[in-house]
C-alpha cells in the first residue's frame, strides 16, 4: 500500500531544474564575493520540506488505515481478562457472570486469568505492559484509584497506562454495628463516638482495603475518633463483629445482608448515592447526615493505553449489550450488585474522581499498604 501511495505522490511532485553552472568571481577584482549557491538552495529546501511533510502525512494515513483494518477484523483470537483477585471472590464471580455473554457478542472465547497479589498490582502491571491490541484486558477495581498512594513505588501509572473501556458493576457497603451497642442511627453513633473518643472500634478486611478506606472516610467526614482494627480478610472481621469482639464494620452488602436480615447485626446506613433495593428502609449516608459521603466497590474493564479507540468502542458496545440483558440483571441482583453501563469517557472520569477523593483520605491518614 505504501508503495502505491509514494508512487502517487512522487509522480505529481514538482520537477527541480538543474542550476546553471556558476563561475566564482574573485573578491579582489570585484570587491565582493557572490554566492548564488544560497539562492539555489532555497527551492531545494522548499521541495525537501514539501516532500517530508507529504511523506509523514502518507505514513500517518497508512498507520490509520492499518489500525482501522485491525479494528474491523477484531477479534480474531481469544481474549484474556486479567483479575487481581483469587478465584471464587466477589470480583471473580462478577467477571465470570459476564464472560459467556462477551464471548457470544465478540465471537471469540473470553478467558479469565486470576493473578492475585499486592492489592491487584500484579494484574495491573501485566496489563499495563501488554500489547495494546485488545486481547489482554483488566478487570479494574478501586485499587486503580487508591494504590498510587498506598504503595511507595509502582512500576506503572494507573491513569496514564490504561484505556478505560466501561463500567461493569458497583456494590454498596453498609455500616453495620453490634446490636449490643444500642445505637439505632448514624447520628447517635457520631454523638456517642464524640462523647467517648477512642472507645469504639471499627473492623476492616485489612489496612488499605476499600472497607478500611470507607471507615477512614467516615471518620474524616464526621470528625470522630474510632480505632481501626484490621483483619486478614472480611470473613474473620465479620466473625468477630458477630461475636461482639468489635463494635462495627463497613462491609459489602452481599456479605452484610444475611446477618442484617437475621437480626444479628444492625445496618445504620448504606454508602451509595441511592438506597439499596435490598435494604429499602436503610438510609444512605447522605440521608443520615454525612454530606457528600459515598464509598462503593466498583469494577470495570480496561485495556492497555494505546489500544485503538475503534477496538475500545467495540468492546464497550459488546459489554453494554451484555449488561442490558435481563438475565444479567437477575444475576447481579442475586449478588447484590448494581449494573452500571456507560461510555469509556464516563469510566475514565469516575477513576479520576475516585483518585482525587481517596488521595486526600490516604495521605491525611498516613495510610500505607501492609
Amino acid at each position: 500500500m505504501l508503495s502505491k501511495l509514494f508512487g502517487a505522490f512522487f509522480s505529481k511532485a514538482p520537477v527541480i531544474e538543474s542550476a546553471t553552472p556558476f563561475k566564482f568571481q574573485s573578491a579582489r577584482s570585484s570587491g565582493s564575493a557572490v554566492f548564488p549557491q544560497s539562492s539555489r538552495k532555497k527551492p531545494l529546501l522548499a521541495a525537501a520540506t514539501v516532500a517530508t511533510t507529504a511523506l509523514l502525512a502518507l505514513l500517518s494515513a497508512a498507520g490509520a488505515h492499518a489500525a482501522d483494518a485491525g479494528a474491523a477484523s477484531y477479534p480474531d483470537k481469544p481474549i484474556r481478562i486479567i483479575l487481581g483477585f483469587p478465584a471464587g471472590g466477589g470480583s471473580d464471580v462478577l467477571l465470570r457472570s459476564i464472560t459467556p455473554g462477551l464471548a457470544q457478542e465478540l465471537g471469540q472465547p473470553v478467558i479469565v486469568d486470576n493473578r492475585p497479589g499486592a492489592g491487584g498490582n500484579l494484574a495491573m502491571e501485566a496489563v499495563a505492559r501488554a500489547e495494546p491490541d485488545g486481547y489482554t484486558l483488566l478487570m479494574g477495581s478501586p485499587g486503580l484509584a487508591t494504590n498510587p498512594f498506598l504503595y511507595k513505588t509502582l512500576t506503572f501509572d494507573p491513569i496514564k497506562d490504561f484505556a478505560p473501556i466501561g463500567m461493569v458493576g458497583s456494590v454498596q457497603n453498609a455500616l453495620i454495628v453490634q446490636p449490643s451497642l444500642h445505637i439505632d442511627s448514624v447520628a447517635e453513633l457520631v454523638r456517642y463516638a464524640k462523647a467517648h473518643p477512642g472507645v469504639l472500634n471499627v473492623a476492616s478486611s485489612g489496612t488499605g482495603t476499600s472497607l478500611h478506606l470507607a471507615a477512614e472516610l467516615f471518620k474524616r467526614d464526621t470528625g470522630v475518633n474510632i480505632v481501626h482494627v484490621p483483619y486478614r480478610g472480611g470473613a474473620p472481621a465479620m466473625t468477630d463483629l458477630l461475636g461482639g469482639r468489635v463494635d462495627m464494620m463497613f462491609n459489602v452488602l452481599p456479605q452484610a445482608l444475611p446477618q442484617v436480615k437475621a437480626g444479628k447485626l444492625k445496618a445504620l446506613a448504606v454508602t451509595g448515592a441511592v438506597r439499596s433495593p435490598t435494604l429499602p428502609d436503610v438510609p444512605t449516608m447522605e440521608e443520615a447526615g454525612v454530606k457528600g459521603y459515598t464509598a462503593t466497590t466498583w469494577n470495570g474493564l480496561l485495556a492497555p493505553a494505546g489500544t485503538p479507540p475503534a477496538i475500545v468502542n467495540k468492546i464497550n458496545a459488546a459489554l453494554n449489550r451484555v449488561l442490558a440483558a435481563p438475565a444479567t440483571k437477575k444475576i447481579f441482583d442475586d449478588m447484590g450488585q448494581d449494573v452500571v453501563m456507560g461510555t469509556p469517557a464516563e469510566f475514565a472520569q469516575l477513576i479520576k474522581d475516585e483518585t482525587a477523593k481517596w488521595k486526600v483520605v490516604i495521605q491525611e491518614g498516613g495510610i500505607q499498604a501492609q
